[in-house]
């Protein structure tokens, strides 16, 4: 009798202790430090001349009946294997959570740096480290980020209400694959195409929305996180570091509210500025300020419901993804010891074979989803064809979903199965690192992320390969 008693008397206090916790006020610390190298230290293609726009690391910390979770936006073109991991664990251990609850992501502007310890540890050894990126400097933005989390997470406010908003960005978002009547792609509009042949083909498959994730403390705006997909170049090889027109319409917006403003590059793989952009310095302001224009909308639009820390989680999905069959170890081996190749023919052999034994050895990478309220957010590996948000958001077309790619960068380019077949630039062997079986992996990832299981589409792009297939060939009849 006496144990049914206390065993009831347990029951009931962890009833209570869930009950208070599912009540609990959800908290909110936003952080942010300076990225921009030193001059003369490498960007992604040519060594730092000067800071055109300061680069940032940001991010918020959340903090609910769960152990915290950590989401962060870099200006930097990518950051992969040894970098994922290092900045992972620092931003972890500072907010007093794991790594698989921490999400880092790069905007992927091309006049900014790269990050792979593992790549630049591996080049070392053969009398090239820092030629890919300057490891001492990104240690210590991510030390200073560490410590701006921590601080974060002492400063953190109480978010009473969440706010989801979205709008249409107007002539930014085309689609860089242009297809042919035989269904390969016949020209590749790249994020600056002067062509206005290839300018003059339809956008194409986008995503045209720029979704809005907002935390507020009674009327109190606390942060914002925003998320549009497409490339983010204007124009680049300046040797001047720049944000680029997602970095600016970001900084124009927190600018004009006050408000810290986080922003995430989607699914924009094959998606570029290309058909309203002709690469001209002065279209970079035109583009930033559309994309700020219709951030501006989107939080026009929020509407706000109450947030407890029941309406917070997290979840994560491992995948092990195939390796792209044409990376020959033996290969790669040879040209990273040969010192009559340019440095940057060994660099990426360098960047190819650790990715290579990474994939070899069984190693996993991480899909993760964001839970809040009614919004999911799902924070995707490399540059990722935009079909791919697409299909996440047809799994569960009644919750508001948003997507995060450009994570784990060491894939590169990650296409659809039909997209291997069509070739173009994103799906060629220079470009991808994974083989076309990836879009099975990353579907199934993405329905256990969002409890999808049996929903959403089965294959990708193939209605949408017809419909460009169509629209090529009425354009080519009218030329």
């Amino acid at each position: 009798m006496k144990s049914l008693v206390l065993s009831l008397v347990a029951a009931l206090l962890f009833a209570a202790h869930c009950a208070s916790a599912a009540d609990a006020p959800v908290r909110v610390g936003v952080f942010e430090v300076d990225a921009s190298p030193p001059i003369g230290s490498p960007l992604a293609y040519d060594p730092t001349k000067a800071i055109d726009t300061p680069l940032s690391c940001r991010g918020i910390v959340i903090l609910s009946a769960e152990k915290p979770i950590v989401v962060c936006a870099v200006d930097w073109i990518g950051i992969a294997n040894g970098g994922q991991k290092l900045f992972r664990e620092r931003l972890a251990a500072a907010a007093g959570t794991t790594p698989d609850r921490v999400a880092v992501h790069a905007l992927h502007q091309h006049d900014a740096p790269w990050c792979d310890f593992a790549v630049d540890d591996l080049l070392a050894s053969y009398g090239l480290r820092g030629v890919e990126f300057d490891p001492e400097f990104a240690r210590g933005v991510i030390e200073r980020a560490a410590g701006a989390v921590k601080k974060a997470v002492a400063d953190a406010r109480t978010v009473t209400h969440l706010g989801l908003g979205e709008a249409r960005v107007q002539e930014v978002a085309s689609n860089r694959r242009i297809l042919g009547p035989d269904g390969k792609v016949k020209y590749v509009r790249y994020t600056a195409t002067k062509d206005p042949k290839i300018q003059a083909f339809p956008e194409g498959v986008i995503d045209p929305l720029v979704k809005l994730i907002g935390f507020w403390d009674g009327t109190q705006p606390v942060a914002v996180l925003t998320y549009y997909a497409t490339h983010p170049q204007s124009y680049y090889r300046t040797g001047k570091a720049t944000p680029d027109f997602p970095g600016l319409a970001r900084n124009a917006r927190q600018e004009a509210t006050g408000v810290p403003h986080i922003h995430f590059d989607g699914a924009g793989g094959n998606v570029g500025a290309g058909k309203y952009n002709d690469g001209s310095p002065a279209m970079r302001s035109v583009l930033a300020d559309r994309v700020a224009d219709g951030m501006r909308r989107a939080l026009e639009s929020v509407r706000k419901t109450p947030l407890t820390a029941q309406d917070v989680g997290w979840t994560t999905a491992p995948v092990a993804l195939p390796l792209a069959r044409y990376l020959d170890e033996s290969r790669l081996q040879s040209d990273l010891e040969d010192k009559t190749q340019p440095p940057a023919k060994r660099v990426e052999a360098a960047r190819r074979l650790v990715w290579l034994r990474r994939c070899r050895a069984g190693e996993t990478i991480d899909l993760s989803c964001l839970r809040v309220g009614p919004a999911r957010v799902v924070h995707m590996p490399g540059e990722l064809f935009v079909e791919y948000q697409l299909a996440a958001q047809a799994m569960r077309p009644e919750l508001f979903v948003a997507m995060a790619a450009y994570g784990e960068y060491a894939p590169a380019y990650i296409g659809t199965a039909i997209g291997y077949q069509q070739g173009g630039y994103e799906t060629e062997p220079r470009s991808s690192n994974v083989a076309p079986e990836v879009e099975g992996v990353l579907l199934d990832g993405m329905r256990h992320l969002l409890d999808a299981e049996g929903k959403g589409p089965k294959r990708l792009g193939i209605e949408a390969a017809a419909v460009e297939t169509e629209q090529a060939r009425k354009s080519e009849g009218t030329k």
